[in-house]
């Protein structure tokens, strides 16, 4: 299974989904996140449509985990509502702190290709590799309006 695992970041980091900035809309949010740790990159770029994300775009340089992470990322989210996004950044979140034990079989199916990255968490220094696509995401999104930081209330 771990070789499997391997082959599906190597392959997003071969071929990645989503690379290339698109320009932007008139909902659009965009991030620059970098990991002074290892030297990885990425400006991603996101447009919200009807509480969905309506695009995703990105560039970015680095190891094959961290820009496997923001094609598998790409391919979670676009086309995805807003609270369904947010629970997915959430389950990864919660797989990159599993230290290399996974999640429950409804959480994966969920997650799809970002389950490759479970032998990631056994590795702390690679955890933020995997993770800087997913904080770029974040904070495009607040940027666009559609979501607000953590640990504030949205008005109603």
């Amino acid at each position: 299974m771990e070789q499997l695992y391997q082959q599906v970041i190597l392959d997003h980091a071969r071929a990645p989904h989503g690379r290339g900035l698109v320009a932007a809309g008139p909902h659009t949010g965009e991030s620059h996140q970098v990991n002074p740790t290892c030297g990885d990159e990425v400006t991603l770029r996101v447009d919200v449509d009807h509480g969905r994300v309506a695009a995703l775009s990105w560039e970015g340089e680095g190891c094959s985990i961290s820009q496997a992470s923001v094609s598998v990322l790409h391919d979670l989210v676009t086309g995805t509502p807003l609270d369904e996004v947010d629970a997915l950044a959430a389950e990864f979140r919660e797989l990159m702190g599993s230290r290399g034990a996974g999640l429950d079989d409804d959480a994966a199916e969920r997650l799809g290709d970002a389950t490759a990255f479970t032998g990631v968490a056994k590795y702390p220094a690679r955890i933020k590799c995997a993770l800087l696509g997913w904080a770029a995401l974040q904070d495009a999104l607040i940027r666009t309006g559609a979501t607000a930081p953590a640990g504030t209330k949205e008005d109603a």
